[in-house]
């Protein structure tokens, strides 16, 4: 009894916790369209304050979102495992030296030059996005997999474990947190360089920003901006809370 008494307050400020940011977020954003609702909107805020186009918008950067996210986890972390494989700091080095290439570049930069030698649309944001992203995740395993200890690995072959056992058993549970941090990172990143996606006709909330300064409309440009912001805000909640889920007890 005395246990699920001293359980019941630490549960009650978990729960707390975790619905603090989305409550908070949905005060924010209902507050936000009820300020819309009092406004006189002209034709051009009428065609863009809409559900209809609001929810275009939206699915369009989740999907943006969302696909480079886990095209980079695709890509990012088995190069990571392949890297720490050799156990080379040559090929660390030229590794990491890759991932740099995409993130040292401006976001806009990358967008525009890919969609001059290229095409523009959907796929070269979703390339460019993938690889300003890149090396969040990809350091971040390298680095997880670094301090997985070295004794826990030889007691694991010492039990027969095979190294692909070893690798999937051990080194990347122990690794997760670490790696999950990289994932969360990159769904962030994600979602902020997905505004830019609308200099190439590829969609997002980032119509909304654009349009909203060129055709000096205040409540577009807010509206835009507040939605931008409760996706990061949301994803980084979501990601913080499957961290915490999939991390190995005793972490």
């Amino acid at each position: 009894m005395t246990v699920h008494l001293g359980q019941s307050p630490a549960r009650g400020r978990r729960l707390a916790r975790y619905a603090t940011t989305p409550v908070v977020v949905a005060v924010v954003l209902a507050a936000m369209f009820a300020w819309v609702g009092t406004l006189r909107l002209d034709s051009i805020e009428s065609r863009t304050l809409n559900a209809g186009y609001l929810l275009d918008r939206t699915r369009e950067h989740l999907v943006l979102t969302v696909v480079s996210s886990a095209l980079v986890a695709v890509l990012a972390i088995p190069t990571a495992v392949l890297a720490h494989r050799v156990r080379s700091r040559v090929v660390r080095g030229i590794v990491i030296a890759l991932g740099n290439i995409g993130q040292a570049t401006p976001a806009v930069g990358v967008v525009i030059l890919l969609a001059i030698v290229w095409q523009t649309g959907f796929a070269t944001a979703l390339v460019s996005l993938v690889a300003y992203c890149f090396l969040p995740v990809l350091r971040n395993t390298l680095t997880g997999l670094e301090q997985v200890d070295e004794a826990t690995r030889e007691a694991a072959r010492g039990m027969g474990m095979t190294p692909r056992q070893v690798l999937w058993r051990i080194e990347l549970p122990l690794a997760s947190p670490v790696i999950l941090a990289g994932l969360r990172t990159a769904l962030v990143f994600s979602v902020g360089v997905a505004t830019i996606a609308t200099f190439i006709n590829a969609g997002g909330l980032g119509d909304m920003i654009i349009n909203g300064l060129k055709l000096q409309r205040f409540s577009v440009l807010l509206v835009g901006a507040v939605l931008v912001a409760a996706i990061a805000v949301l994803i980084d909640w979501a990601a913080g809370l499957v961290e915490e889920w999939v991390r190995p007890r005793g972490l």
